[in-house]
This record gives structure tokens, sequence and C-alpha cells, in this order.
């Protein structure tokens, strides 16, 4: 199995991240209490046009074609796919997004199904509006979303024991098990059995569509690199900067579509109460970064709602673990 294949694997693998405990009706109770954490801010800088250049690691660059008109030939579009200086720290917030909801119910497959591909169209909207406009090639991800289970390029959705959808970078797919994440699958509770709103899920999705965002940007190639070159300690490290930097990406997607969706300030709150419960739970792999910290970074997606502050690479260790 390729590189490709083991990410695949490993983006399948997460239950083992997003691995979520059975939650009492107390804890559901909670859902509307007001929660203090404070949102992550940094990175302290801001990204000016010339933040382009990466002296450790070499970057493509794609050249538009003269047209036949007498108009002189632009300059090359110089596009950074580094971890740190990526050139989509420079897009900026995503536009306000005229994307509507409407009423449904997470545990009916084909509702669930239609909402997750009306606002994968929004989504598309936009980040391909804010990715061209700083030259990065833009291309829409593939979904297949199946009411139980299935199979696809990077192996079994849900994998055994998941309830989670994964972003198979092979062949750009999203895959989901509608019953599976609202659910449930074997011993793990279902994201539904945490909220039942629609808006959870669909930010569970979003997060998925940042996967693709940054396969697109070179991030995640600029990832594998790196992860190649480092041991356990440091490869585990590394995922979780990955994985919360989507879900920064999430925050930032919600934010620009929540007066239409719509989300209230309740509806708000519940989010960031949600994002406070999933994460690395004690005795698996701590890939994806703790609940405290998934918190932390979808509020500094929603709260700070601009790219450049979804940054993880260049993000305290304390604020990733």
């Amino acid at each position: 199995m390729g590189v490709v294949g083991v990410l695949g694997v490993v983006f399948g693998g997460m239950a083992a991240l997003f691995v979520l405990v059975v939650i009492g009706a107390a804890m559901m109770r909670g859902s509307d209490r007001s929660d203090t954490t404070n949102p992550v801010a940094i990175p302290t800088y801001s990204p000016s046009e010339s933040t382009t250049e990466d002296d450790d690691e070499p970057f493509p660059t794609r050249t538009r074609t003269q047209t036949e008109t007498d108009e002189p030939t632009p300059p090359p579009v110089t596009v950074n796919r580094s971890l740190k200086n990526n050139t989509m720290y420079l897009a900026g917030a995503l536009p306000r997004m005229n994307c509507q909801a409407g009423n449904v119910n997470i545990y009916n497959h084909g509702q669930l199904k239609a909402l997750i591909m009306k606002t994968s169209r929004c989504m598309d909207q936009g980040w391909g509006s804010i990715l061209q406009k700083k030259g990065i090639q833009f291309s829409k991800p593939n979904w297949a979303i199946a009411a139980k289970k299935g199979r696809g390029a990077c192996g079994d959705y849900p994998s055994p024991g998941s309830i989670v959808p994964y972003y198979c970078p092979r062949n750009h797919t999203i895959y989901v098990s509608t019953s599976a994440t609202t659910r449930g699958n074997g011993s793990s509770a279902g994201y539904g059995q945490l909220l039942s709103w629609h808006g959870s899920i669909t930010s569970i999705m979003a997060h998925e569509y940042g996967h693709h965002v940054q396969k697109i940007t070179g991030l995640m190639e600029s990832y594998w690199s790196s992860e190649a070159e480092s041991g356990q300690s440091a490869r585990l490290a590394l995922s979780r900067r990955l994985e919360l930097q989507a879900t920064c990406f999430a925050g930032m997607w919600m934010r620009s579509v929540a007066t239409s969706y719509p989300i209230s300030t309740t509806n708000r709150g519940r989010l960031y109460w949600f994002y406070g419960r999933v994460g690395d739970q004690p005795g698996y792999p701590r890939d994806h970064g703790t609940p405290v910290n998934n918190n932390r970074w979808f509020r500094q997606g929603w709260e700070k709602s601009k790219t450049h502050q979804c940054n993880t690479w260049m993000a305290p260790s304390s604020t990733v673990s």
C-alpha cells in the first residue's frame, strides 16, 4: 500500500481520533450551557502578498497561456504549496453564503443526503471563489453517500467500528455512511447522540471538505513529505495539526452561512459544545487533537474567520496537543 493508501486508511480510521464515548442524558442537557473556552489567538502575523517564498520546500508554478489578442502575457502565477507559507493563507475570509438548510431530519437517509449535497455545492462556491483568486487551481471533491455501508478506493466506509465520514485523497472523494454518522456503529456512539441538530453533521462534512482544500492547495502533499521523515511521536503531532486545521476550516465555513443556514446564537453555542466533546479519547492514538483543542480551533475558524488564522503549522505545540 502506497503513502496515499496509508493516508486513506488513516482518514478511514477516524474512530480512533474522533471516538465518542456514550453520552448520558445529563451531558445532553449540558449542550445548551455556555462555553468559556477562549479561541487560540494565533498566528500573530498577517500575511502579505509577498509571503510566497519558502526556502525549505520547492513549489510548482502555474503559468497562464497567452491569448490570441495583442494583450501582453500576464506574469506567471507562483503558488506556494508549503505548510507554513502556503498561498491559500492569502485568500482571506470566505464570502457570506446564501445556503439554506431547511428542516432536515438527520435520521432520514434521503433528507440528510440531500442536505449534504446541497451544502457541498455551497462549499464549492465559497472555497472555489477565494482560492482561484490567488491562482490556485480549484476542483470539486466527489461524494459517495450510503445509507449503511459501502466500499471505496480507500477501503470500507464506515471503517470497522468507526462512525465518521472520511476523505480519500486517492480519488478526491468524501465517503459517508449516514446511519453510522448519526446513529453510531458498534460500540461507537453517533454524532446524532451528541447533538441531533443537523448543523453538527454539516460541520463534520465541512471538516472533510477541509481535507480536500488541503489536498488541492498542496498542504496535504507537504504534510506527507514531512511525515515520511518523522518518527512516530512527530507523525502524530503532524497529524493533529492537519486535522485541527480542517476543523478550523469547518468553523470558517459554518460562519460563512450563519445568516442563511441559519445558525442562531443558541445553535452556535451548541456547535462550540459539540466540538468540545469530540477528539482524541484516552486509550486511542493522539492523532486528531484533544476535545479542548478541537473546540478552540473550531472557534478559531468561526471567530477569526480568515484562512491565515487556520495556520496550525505556525501554532504553539500546546494548542495542537
